[in-house]
């Protein structure tokens, strides 16, 4: 089948011949869907047919805007059956250029799905394409389903010269390039790779990368199906996901780029140093003995060795593929060590894409790897570039690629296209390199990326920002010349610098920038820098987008970026992110939190606790309204692995969506928290039982010295207090400014309130230890625990209603961090609409001066409690505004506190 590929059509005319083998296994959030061959070229034979029908002709190009699933594989090969131009689009292109790739390339129709479709759907287009769903109901009217024509004949013939794909580069240098591959430079490719039996018809091919970039198109999705081979594609690209995807689909090839593999090796290297010291150190002495083994014997240890690990992570794979971008050889040889075989690949979207390569066996982890057999390779002079630099290598220059794989031009850019090759036919690629004694081609960056300063001085850039990122203070680099000088933009790393204020971290990224001076030649230094608060321009395979680093740095340099009051745009944050995003239930929990926290410069790095304030009260009305208003429902077993917002995404995307069997039983949360019990476990309830003697006789010692602090140290003037219903249940509903609100409100309350009144309290704090636990069992202090969730919290604080209790809620979920009211969360909605008792708002004024968030003991001062009259729920429901009854108690409320506060030094 190999030796007669003419064209990628051949190929999805043979399909059926592989019957009943798996084609495609496609992970979905619970279940592994198979496609056979036999479906697949049944399925890709009728929509071509279906395309030529409608009007698709021979040459035509026709676009895919949508994540990799099983659809877009048959969409992608009925274009190819109709002889069509396969013309895919990066689903994360920021909307200017895709509306450019889009116009530019002239597509009448476009394959989509999911997030991309309301993409397109909001372009900007003087004559938009048609959407054709690959996600509709196969009886949808614009369903991919609706374009088959079975029983019709096949569309016309294509060859090897004529077109077979569109791809639109990822513009690290400008505008979205159209480079025109054709059927014969990717069969060709596909030739040449599949001869060196580096893959075979057994294995499975695991594809966590978009197929709108070469590299997987042609290395992921049509060598594995030339071969006969299996794809398997994850659900989406967290981690936990592509475990499981490795797993279930049994993959025996992982097709990566170096961003993967660096973040696989800092998940097991993370795995291992949570076991201690030892172990980290255990585990340093196998590697390094499976290493020596393999370069001294050649001996393969790693995969005995390592044994285990191979077994919960990845079963059955023997091979892990790299491209995209260079991998760097510690890490590739960290792989080896266990017990994978590393192969490499060097190419660009022009050459379809592979030009050189590193086999498995042969690899020389250091070097792009040898020229792929019918590939010509030379090293040309620098167009322009009289002399080489003092300290360049001998035979340094630009490499040059000829063979029936390169690319036929750019797509209506002739004068682009012209520039491209040498006079006798040889493609510039642009990048910098030599070969040593045995054929392996090394590189040294981008020959258009190259600095030269004022002196003459030859700089990589590429070289000084892999020094600069190794620095713990800094994230990335990106390296440019400004006014005759080195300088750089840096995104420091917010983990390692949270807590600190501007000064303190920039002193800590200027030692972090001297420690690196050692590693650099002197005229490889930086003499200037720049913070930027977003993530650095990049392509999705990890290259720096180089025009645009130059206007961040000149846009920081000007004042206009700066920390911004409100969330970040989701295309300038970082590949991966905007990735996650795509995934609905992630994309929703952003819109909520976007939402919700306007005014602050929300980022994935968020930290939920101390940059948003979310403590235990906060997380219990998160969750409610991620569930009520993002239909997404974060498990309580979860909630004590979140940190960032980039975790409680990663936990959303997995999670399931609001009324599926996974959401507690069928009953609404309103009517669980209607009977508490059921909710809450025996120790749970321990909490509500009856206290002992002296626990009492300590509460009374507690009040009293809460008492004489709110009388002489910080005294208290009081307002209302009378209102309060002594003996019946109530809930009291104050703002929250300060840790001193709660004992401020205790001392102003009559005992025999005190003495019937639960108060909720954030576990980390009350209940740490013995001795904090039994204050807060001495002071009737219910444990609201983060890890437990919203439904526990609620069903704890409805308990005490249902019991006849009183109950100190704070509505706000979490201290606000200036003299406003924040907005009130549906959590105290719910318990009033399960239990509607008398409801008194509270207002309190002077605690955020006494005991600011930050501040560990209080400055005296006076303060002002003032308590309003009681209200029935119903009658709050009905005064206030929301979609739900429980927003409308909860704003209505709100407005009852914010009267209080009316008149009042602070204001609001």
């Amino acid at each position: 089948m190999v030796a007669q590929l003419n064209t990628l059509q051949d190929l999805v005319r043979r399909l059926e011949q592989e019957g009943d083998r798996d084609a495609v296994r496609m992970l979905t959030r619970e279940s592994l869907v198979t496609w056979n061959y036999a479906e697949l070229a049944q399925a890709a034979r009728e929509l071509g047919a279906g395309l030529a029908a409608n009007g698709v002709e021979k040459g035509d190009p026709v676009g895919l805007l949508a994540p990799n699933t099983a659809e877009w594989i048959v969409a992608c090969l009925g274009i190819i059956e109709a002889g069509a131009i396969v013309t895919p689009y990066d689903t994360q292109m920021p909307s200017a250029e895709l509306a450019h790739a889009i116009s530019d390339s002239g597509v009448r129709y476009v394959f989509t799905a999911g997030e991309p479709a309301q993409r397109l759907a909001q372009l900007d287009l003087q004559n938009p394409p048609k959407a054709i769903r690959l996600d509709a109901e196969p009886q949808g009217s614009n369903s991919w389903h609706a374009w088959r024509r079975a029983n019709k004949p096949a569309p016309a013939q294509v060859h090897a010269d004529d077109l077979a794909t569109l791809f639109y580069t990822s513009g690290t240098t400008g505008a979205p390039k159209g480079v025109l591959l054709t059927h014969g430079n990717i069969a060709a490719n596909l030739t040449a790779l599949i001869s060196q039996q580096i893959a075979f018809r057994d294995d499975r091919v695991f594809v966590p990368l978009p197929y709108h970039h070469v590299y997987p198109f042609s290395i992921g999705l049509f060598t594995p199906l030339t071969l006969g081979a299996t794809i398997v594609l994850p659900y989406s690209v967290l981690g936990p996901q592509i475990v499981r995807a490795l797993k279930e689909g049994d993959a025996s090839i992982i097709l990566g780029v170096p961003r993967l593999y660096e973040a696989l090796n800092s998940a097991i290297q993370t795995r291992v140093a949570e076991r201690g010291a030892r172990a980290q150190k255990i585990f340093a002495a196998m590697q390094s003995t499976s290493r020596y083994a393999r370069e001294r014997f050649g001996w393969r240890i790693g995969k005995y060795l390592f044994r285990g690990l191979q077994k919960r992570m990845a079963p059955s794979v023997r091979m892990v593929v790299s491209g995209g971008a260079p991998l760097d050889p510690e890490l590739g040889e960290s792989l080896r060590s266990l017990g994978w075989e590393v192969a490499t690949g060097y190419g660009l979207t022009e050459t379809s894409p592979i030009l050189a390569y590193n086999p498995p066996g042969q690899a020389k982890l250091d070097s792009a790897g040898l020229p792929l057999p019918g590939v010509e390779l030379r090293i040309g002079e620098l167009e322009g570039q009289d002399e080489q630099a003092e300290d360049a290598r001998p035979g340094l220059g630009e490499v040059q690629a000829r063979g029936p794989n390169v690319f036929i031009g750019y797509h209506n850019l002739p004068e682009k296209t012209d520039k491209a090759f040498t006079k006798d036919g040889f493609y510039r690629t642009g990048d910098l390199g030599w070969f040593d004694d045995e054929g392996y081609l090394h590189l040294e960056g981008r020959a258009s990326e190259m600095i030269v300063l004022g002196g003459g001085e030859n700089i990589d850039p590429e070289r000084v920002e892999k020094v600069l990122c190794s620095a713990q203070a800094i994230r990335d680099a990106g390296v440019l010349e400004q006014n005759g000088r080195l300088v750089a933009v840096l995104f420091a790393d917010p983990e390692a610098l949270r807590g600190m204020d501007s000064g303190t971290a920039r002193q800590q990224v200027n030692e972090a920038l001297q420690e690196r001076k050692e590693q650099l030649p002197s005229h490889h230094q930086i003499s200037d820098y720049r913070i930027s608060p977003d993530p650095l321009p990049r392509t999705r395979l990890g290259k720096m987008r180089r025009h645009k680093l130059r206007e961040l740095y000149e846009r920081i340099e000007s004042g206009e970026v700066k920390q911004e009051q409100q969330p970040v745009a989701i295309e300038s944050m970082a590949v991966e992110d905007q990735q996650l995003l795509q995934i609905t239930p992630a994309r929703r929990v952003w819109d909520v939190l976007a939402k919700r926290f306007s005014a602050v410069r929300l980022t994935p790095d968020t930290d939920l606790r101390l940059d948003l304030g979310i403590d235990s009260l906060g997380w219990v009305d998160l969750t409610l309204e991620l569930r009520e208003q993002g239909g997404v429902i974060i498990g309580e077993e979860v909630i004590s692995r979140v940190q960032t917002v980039r975790d409680l995404l990663r936990e959303a995307a997995d999670a399931a969506e609001a009324g599926s069997d996974e959401d507690d039983g069928a009953l609404p949360l309103v009517e669980q928290l209607a009977n508490p019990d059921d909710a809450l476990t025996d120790e749970h309830k321990r909490w509500l039982s009856s206290r002992t003697l002296s626990e009492r006789l300590v509460g009374r010692v507690i009040l009293g010295v809460d008492r004489l602090f709110f009388r002489w140290y910080c005294p208290l003037e009081v307002e209302g207090v009378d209102q309060i219903p002594l003996f019946d249940p109530v809930l009291l509903a104050p703002n929250h400014r300060s840790i001193m609100d709660s004992p401020a409100l205790g001392s102003t309350l009559p005992y025999a309130r005190l003495e019937r009144i639960y108060w909720g309290g954030f576990t980390g704090i009350l209940f740490k230890n013995a001795g904090v636990r039994y204050f807060s069992r001495s002071t009737q202090v219910l444990p609201v625990d983060p890890r437990a969730g919203a439904r526990t919290s609620l069903a704890l604080g409805a308990a005490a209603l249902q019991r006849g209790y009183g109950l100190v809620w704070f509505p706000e979920g979490r201290r606000a961090p200036s003299n406003e009211v924040l907005q009130f969360q549906p959590g105290v909605g719910l318990l009033l609409q399960a239990h509607p008792v008398p409801v008194v708002p509270v207002w309190i004024e002077g605690t955020e001066q006494a005991m600011p968030i930050g501040r560990r003991w209080p400055r005296p001062g006076k303060l002002r409690i003032r308590f309003g009259a009681p209200v029935m729920p119903h009658t709050l429901e009905e005064e206030g505004e929301g979609d739900t009854r429980e927003q409308r108690i909860a704003n209505a409320l709100r407005e009852r506190v914010l009267e209080l506060g009316e008149g009042s030094s602070s204001g609001d």
